[in-house]
């Protein structure tokens, strides 16, 4: 790149960066209203962001009890936008969730009611424990944005995100999700306790019989649209591309970049989670206030890029080796440009 182009591309990304920081004002503020009311979970809420910014789902495994449906409704009425929580049990059927047709006898025709699915947040709690018929219909709604009920298709609203729960200690009455599925979730993120402090003031807050806890609206859907659109434009460096197709490769071919995880890995990450660590580091910089994408936004993100969408072998379990074990190796071995 010659002195000029190179003063071009500095100039770009000076403008970027600027209108970046600019853009990422409402969603400090939003953290900070949501703060108000959620104790912990700042990476809860930040995944959650970068969910909203990258039009990305996620699944959220913890403990019940952790404040995650309390902290999907409070950014619901941060943003001014509309909340469903919808608990998967057994007994679910795909038209409690998208809806169905109904006779009205007074018109002697049918009609569409709409089901939860049309709103903006939803959070799919236990999504394990429903057949995967249901499984299906909220996944197929993930990923083409539409619903097809009877012969009519109906386009869901902007912003759509699910962030779907699993209990990790309960599995007995579970329809585990199948790998393929699974990949269609941006990130899988894991929660865990707060912390002491945390905790006390948890207890501060809330243990009382009434719990007044009011959040106003801080931000509206211009603002992620406005976003969105500085994500695209951000710089990201032909040297961090070639990091980011590095990390996923790693994952199918180990040995090619000496990790040591040979024997561990049954299948390796898809295109898909190339696409996605990519659009992730993206909102990472955006965040934090950058109009380009530093080899540490990768990092940070990779874990819950990968680590659902690596099947770790026999091997590996009998080492007591999980997928999180194995994508901190090939963090650990793979060149950082």
């Amino acid at each position: 790149m010659d002195t000029t182009e190179s003063q071009k591309s500095h100039s770009q990304i000076s403008e970027i960066s600027q209108r970046t920081r600019s853009a990422a004002e409402p969603f400090g503020m939003l953290l900070d209203e949501v703060g108000h009311v959620i104790v912990g979970q700042e990476k809860l809420l930040h995944r959650m962001l970068i969910g909203l910014l990258c039009r990305g789902h996620l699944l959220i495994e913890g403990v019940p009890g952790l404040a995650k449906t309390l902290a999907v409704s409070s950014m619901a009425k941060a943003i001014d936008t509309g909340f469903q929580r919808l608990q998967f049990t057994p007994d679910l059927l795909p038209a409690d969730l998208i809806g169905t047709l109904i006779y009205r006898h007074q018109e002697q025709q049918f009609v569409v009611q709409k089901g939860p699915i049309f709103s903006n947040l939803i959070l799919a709690d236990e999504i394990n424990r429903a057949p995967a018929k249901v499984q299906s219909a909220l996944l197929e709604a993930m990923q083409e944005r539409q619903v097809t009920i009877g012969s009519e298709t109906f386009p869901l609203e902007d912003p759509f995100l699910v962030l779907a729960t699993q209990n990790p200690i309960e599995q007995e009455g579970t329809y585990p999700l199948p790998e393929a599925q699974i990949d269609r979730f941006m990130l899988k993120v894991l929660i865990d306790y707060p912390t002491a402090q945390q905790e006390r003031r948890i207890l501060d807050r809330m243990a009382r019989t009434q719990i007044s806890l009011p959040i106003k609206a801080v931000m509206g859907l211009d603002e992620i649209v406005r976003a969105r659109e500085i994500i695209d434009e951000m710089y990201l460096d032909e040297k961090v591309k070639d990091y980011i197709v590095s990390l996923v490769i790693a994952t199918r071919q180990p040995s090619r970049y000496g990790v040591p995880v040979e024997g561990l890995i049954e299948y390796g990450a898809s295109p898909r989670a190339t696409i996605a660590l990519t659009l992730a580091a993206k909102a990472n910089a955006f965040l934090d206030g950058r109009g380009y994408v530093v080899p540490q936004d990768v990092k940070d993100l990779a874990p819950d890029v990968l680590r659902h969408r690596l099947i770790v072998s026999y091997e590996a379990e009998a080492e007591e080796k999980n997928s999180d074990d194995v994508v901190k190796t090939i963090l650990e071995h793979v060149p950082v440009p």
